[in-house]
């Protein structure tokens, strides 16, 4: 098995001018992945409050809301065919032109819900675009992770490619703030207008969103270890091909690492806006505002579990994030289901900080575990077929739990086997990867510094 040690990864930035070119393609990959992301959170926030009415009218309300589910999930099915589409092109052609295509298609596709007509104007073909342009925002983010998060480590010093990582990372919160704040000011509409128009304004005003990013994404450099291979002519004929011939047992472990952290953000936010919506008797608006705090926490606390994974080894790190989910979880329903606005409010916010942290230094996590030269159609497929079993199943399979049992219960206890598959695959995916040969991050930074 070939990996590469995070402590040879890279030359060390000794200057200030390769520092400065560190900082911009974190940045530069935190914009990207919060307009990708914006895009994509606004499609979950519009199937749990006004897709099934729109879409799938002529069945009742928890089935229309069990169909717009159905689509959400259909977003994620989509994503492992883009990472393996921009994988390719991104580990044979370079990291810069695969990013701005992602980001291009996630416009286009999003621009397209937002106009798309409902089924009482143009019946069933209404659902069937829906999914069509639902599988093209898949495509596009599907792409997009595994080469943000690369755009931001591969510029990164030995020791803190974690750290660095976190910026991608970071997009995900910031984007699912801002397309819960846009839903938020939507929902102060009268429920006519809403839903006759007003859902539509969010996707619409992504265009803007997807303008800035590819001002940005356009003036970025190529990164230095894809500059590198590429002067080389070294780059796979079929990265795919070598990926599940000499990868595929880390690929799988990637998989299951990633549950926690993807998932019960959809558990958090789409399944619990819809169930407390419902089933709980809040309005729109204050269960959005719910959201709201809890991702303005997540997206405090979310860069502490990079630092967190940087100064201790990986695995206690792990442990560290990860644990306080088994209680904080069941805590967060048990709060929700008082119907109390504070306590609901309070019960999402402590349940975000461990699943947050682990997301924050899940990026770094992969990113180190394959070598250059396939380390995008790599790491795009271990994440993406993660978000495609745990991610995009979440809110889908909750809701039939919820709705066949008539409790709260077995969704909570799909939550914590998300815990669980993510404690077991992540241990054991550092065991077999080159942290187990190599120094801690935080040894490697310091005798960076000490030689310098």
């Amino acid at each position: 098995m070939t990996t590469t040690p995070p402590s040879e990864e890279a030359p060390p930035l000794r200057d200030p001018a390769r520092r400065r070119e560190a900082r911009k393609a974190g940045i530069t990959a935190f914009v990207g992945t919060t307009v990708e992301w914006f895009d994509f959170y606004v499609y979950g926030s519009a199937s749990a409050l006004v897709f099934g009415k729109i879409f799938f009218p002529h069945v009742s309300p928890a089935l229309g809301t069990l169909a717009a589910f159905g689509t959400f999930w259909v977003g994620f099915l989509a994503r492992p065919l883009g990472g393996l589409i921009f994988g390719h092109l991104g580990d044979r052609r370079g990291r810069k032109s695969a990013l701005i295509t992602t980001l291009a298609l996630m416009g286009l596709a999003t621009a397209g819900i937002g106009v798309l007509p409902g089924y009482d104007s143009i019946g069933p073909a209404a659902p069937v675009l829906l999914i069509v342009l639902r599988m093209i925002q898949g495509v596009a983010v599907g792409g997009e992770w595994g080469g943000a998060v690369l755009i931001a480590t591969e510029y990164a010093p030995p020791g803190r490619k974690v750290l660095y990582g976190a910026f991608a990372q970071q997009g995900s919160p910031v984007g699912n703030l801002l397309a819960t704040l846009a839903f938020l000011a939507i929902a102060q509409l009268s429920e006519p207008a809403f839903t006759a128009w007003g859902w539509r304004v969010p996707f619409l005003l992504s265009v803007v969103l997807v303008v800035v990013g590819l001002f940005i994404r356009l003036r970025m450099d190529e990164t230095p270890e894809m500059t590198r291979l590429l002067a080389q002519r070294r780059p796979s004929r079929l990265p795919i091909r070598d990926v599940l011939r000499d990868h595929s047992g880390l690929v799988a472990l990637g998989v299951g690492a990633g549950a926690a952290g993807v998932a019960i953000t959809y558990v958090k936010t789409t399944f619990a806006l819809s169930w407390a919506t419902s089933d709980l008797g809040f309005t729109k608006d204050a269960f959005l505002t719910i959201v709201t705090i809890s991702l303005v926490v997540q997206v405090v606390v979310q860069p502490f579990g990079a630092v967190l994974a940087s100064r201790l080894t990986l695995t206690r790190a792990v442990l560290w994030m990860l644990l306080p989910e088994l209680v904080l979880l069941p805590l967060m329903f048990l709060l929700v289901r008082t119907g109390s606005f504070p306590l609901a409010t309070l019960g999402m916010a402590v349940a975000t900080f461990p699943h947050a942290m682990f997301y924050a230094a899940l990026a770094g996590i992969l990113s180190q575990v394959f070598p250059v030269g396939v380390r995008y159609t790599a790491t795009s497929l271990a994440y993406q077929l993660c978000t495609t079993v745990f991610a995009g199943t979440a809110p889908l399979v909750s809701q039939f739990l919820l709705t066949s049992t008539g409790s709260i219960w077995p969704v909570v206890a799909l939550g914590l086997a998300y815990v669980a598959i993510s404690l077991v695959c992540v241990t054991a995916l550092i065991r077999r990867s080159s942290w187990s040969r190599s120094p801690a991050p935080a040894a490697v930074a310091r005798s960076l510094e000490e030689k310098r």
